[in-house]
């Protein structure tokens, strides 16, 4: 079922290939009701969906064709929501924040099924507004509305909806593809700043794909083959599931392999292959939290006979982190000897202690809006000022706690200047015991990814099918 990859656009109904699903199966389809709930909880609540998800599909037993509805439907209106409104807006009369938050859920809904997805348009607006009577009493309202959103198709909206590309090409760019327009400009920049200033377009299409399900099998402790899936195209350890459910993998389930992005693997990767003179025993992730680099790093240092502790400043996400590091039947994953609930700013170690650190920073998250459709809604503009001082300590702090001669591997799942090249700037500037290195080994091999400063890398959804993640490695003299 095609979500809202290639901007959403509906397909005339001739051209609808067969076995779409079927129109509601009661009053209130229990598949749109999770979706409802879902949306809900990410408003009301500050959930993430892919958390609030499995909770709503298993509350409501749902499997196979209606759990892949729901999941379309949910992740579809989170992306497209800004576009959406404008196309809401349009068809109201009364401005959109006057609108009930629970029927504007709804409405958003039924737009996505209308607009984005195969439903018919008299099964999306039969089933949407029998979801609308018994949740919102709001039912004629709902009808009316989805109803002017009906004639047009999502093409016919943008055109209507989004300024003239001509004349502002960001405004078009932010309502058509459903970014804030803070968040493209800052795309725009960052792009800019490697010379693909004219790719702004197809990140942000990219942004909307539906991405791939990746494994990793950490190295050790389960092999690639054993994996159901075609390889990734960099990282030696890692498959693109072809379908089916994770944990339905034997290797995935035994905790012998994970769920990871093909960029947060070459994360891993590029602190484990950078040479190193002395001893390789000692490693660190400083910013461990949920933990997949962690169990990575953990496999390979256990490989070579070292060790990774793990720092995590928040408490249940240093559970997560444990977790991660621990296998159902086997106990502790070789190779991690702990995790600290730490501030990796204060972490309690001693200086020059460890010989490879990473620091994985807490930061926007703008590289990875495919995976977090919510994120691009919550974000601010004055988040990247708040969390650009807090990166430039952890990288001092790393750079503190790791020998001469030892690596510091600083990353973020963010392309913005200020987060990558800026951070890495300003540490440099205020230290004469550092130099700035060229990321080797298995990040070298992969095209197109040069960074912002030399020797530096930035991976980009729209050309490595990765979150936008930014590597830079630090050697201290």
């Amino acid at each position: 079922m095609p979500g809202s990859s290639d901007r959403g656009r509906r397909r005339p109904a001739a051209q609808r290939p067969p076995g779409r699903r079927p129109q509601s199966r009661g009053p209130i389809d229990p598949a749109r009701l999770a979706a409802l709930e879902v949306l809900t909880s990410v408003r009301a609540d500050d959930a993430y969906a892919n958390l609030a998800l499995p909770h709503a599909l298993r509350s409501h037993e749902l499997t196979g064709r209606d759990a892949a509805f729901v999941t379309e439907l949910v992740s579809g209106t989170l992306r497209l929501q800004g576009l959406y409104d404008a196309v809401l807006a349009a068809c109201l009369d009364r401005p959109l924040p006057r609108v009930q938050a629970k029927v504007l859920d709804v409405l958003r809904l039924g737009a996505h099924q209308l607009l984005g997805m195969r439903v018919p348009d008299h099964a999306a607006i039969n089933a949407t507004v029998e979801l609308a009577k018994a949740k919102t009493n709001a039912g004629p309202f709902v009808n009316a509305v989805l109803r002017k959103v009906a004639a047009r198709d999502l093409d016919g909206w943008i055109a209507t909806v989004a300024p003239p590309r001509e004349k502002d090409r960001h405004g078009h760019a932010a309502v058509a593809h459903s970014h804030p327009r803070w968040v493209v400009d800052l795309l725009g920049e960052a792009l800019a700043g490697v010379g693909a200033a004219g790719e702004l377009e197809s990140l942000l299409e990219a942004d909307n794909a539906r991405p791939q399900v990746v494994l990793v099998a950490r190295p050790g402790r389960a092999e690639r083959a054993e994996l159901p899936g075609a390889p990734t195209r960099w990282s030696p350890h890692g498959v693109v599931l072809e379908g089916g459910a994770p944990s339905e993998v034997p290797a995935v389930a035994e905790g012998r392999a994970g769920v990871q992005d093909e960029g947060s693997q070459l994360v891993a990767l590029a602190l484990a292959d950078a040479p190193l003179d002395g001893p390789d025993r000692r490693w660190l992730d400083l910013c461990a939290g949920p933990g997949g680099k962690s169990a990575l790093l953990a496999a390979l240092a256990a490989e070579r006979g070292g060790s990774l502790v793990a720092t995590e400043a928040q408490e249940h996400r240093a559970r997560l982190v444990r977790s991660n590091l621990t296998e159902p039947v086997s106990g502790p994953v070789p190779g991690a000897v702990g995790v600290v609930t730490a501030d990796g700013r204060r972490a309690p170690f001693r200086r020059g202690t460890f010989d490879r650190v990473l620091v994985d920073a807490p930061c926007t998250g703008l590289g990875a809006l495919r995976r977090r459709p919510e994120a691009r809604w919550r974000r601010r503009p004055e988040d990247v000022d708040d969390l650009v001082p807090l990166q430039r300590e952890l990288l001092d702090a790393a750079l503190d706690l790791t020998r001469p001669g030892g690596v510091v591997l600083y990353s973020t799942c963010s392309p913005v200047r200020a987060e990558t090249a800026g951070v890495v700037e300003a540490v440099l500037a205020g230290r004469d015991d550092v130099v700035l290195e060229p990321v080797a080994g298995t990040v070298a091999d992969v095209a197109d990814a040069a960074g912002p400063l030399a020797g530096t890398t930035q991976l980009w959804p729209h050309r490595h099918a990765t979150d936008a993640m930014f590597l830079a490695l630090l050697r201290r003299r």
